[in-house]
């Protein structure tokens, strides 16, 4: 005897969810049957909302729900110094340090050839494009910094180098997080002091232009 169509239907949608397993998914699947109408219908149009109104800001390339952002459009955040991060997450986590007031681009990953992941998957050409052409970038203030948050792993490393090398060339003054972060480690499990060291303590990458 199996569940009703319906019921056996959410099962198989909560199962795709990454680390949801079929007994997990049954579990999430009767916790919404036990719940009051309006809190499944809260969640349905949760759900509904952010596939319908979030996207990328055109210019950093972060969640939102407006485009540009609020951290590209407001006044108060300097807009000449860009933190660069690989996931909308790792941002997230640095704002909560509340130690950083440039503005941020997101990579939305970070290069992994053996996943078949180059430049062309990530956003490097739209930060090359706000470092080149201050139109491009948040207010329209020319970029003087650009930051390297990456993760402090391989492939974060092989990322920043390869956009160090790119930058540089561009006459932008580049510089990284500074090791205060344990190399193999991930910015969304790091604490907030260790998160604000790194800001402080960041360095040049690469030679740089006179």
């Amino acid at each position: 005897m199996s569940y009703p169509d319906s019921v056996e239907r959410l099962v198989a949608e909560f199962a795709k969810m990454p680390g949801i397993g079929r007994r997990s998914a049954e579990r999430l699947a009767f916790h919404v049957l036990k719940s009051g109408r309006d809190d499944a219908l809260r969640l349905a149009r949760a759900i509904a909302d952010v596939k319908e109104k979030v996207r990328h800001c055109s210019i950093c390339w972060n969640l939102a729900d407006d485009d540009p952002c609020p951290v590209c459009r407001s006044p108060v955040r300097d807009a000449s110094v860009v933190l660069v991060v690989e996931q909308p997450r790792d941002l997230i986590v640095l704002e909560q340090t509340a130690m950083y007031r440039g503005t941020y681009h997101v990579l939305l990953g970070r290069l992994s050839p053996l996943d078949g992941v180059g430049p062309d998957a990530l956003t490097m050409a739209s930060l090359l494009e706000r470092v080149t052409d201050s139109s491009r970038n948040a207010r329209g203030v020319a970029v003087k910094e650009v930051i390297l948050g990456l993760n402090p792993d391989l492939e974060g490393d092989t990322t920043a180098l390869h956009l160090a090398e790119a930058l540089v060339r561009s006459g932008v003054k580049v510089t990284r997080l500074a090791r205060g972060l344990p190399s193999g480690s991930q910015l969304e499990y790091a604490n907030r002091a260790v998160l604000a060291d790194a800001l402080e303590g960041r360095r040049t990458v690469g030679s740089q232009p006179a």
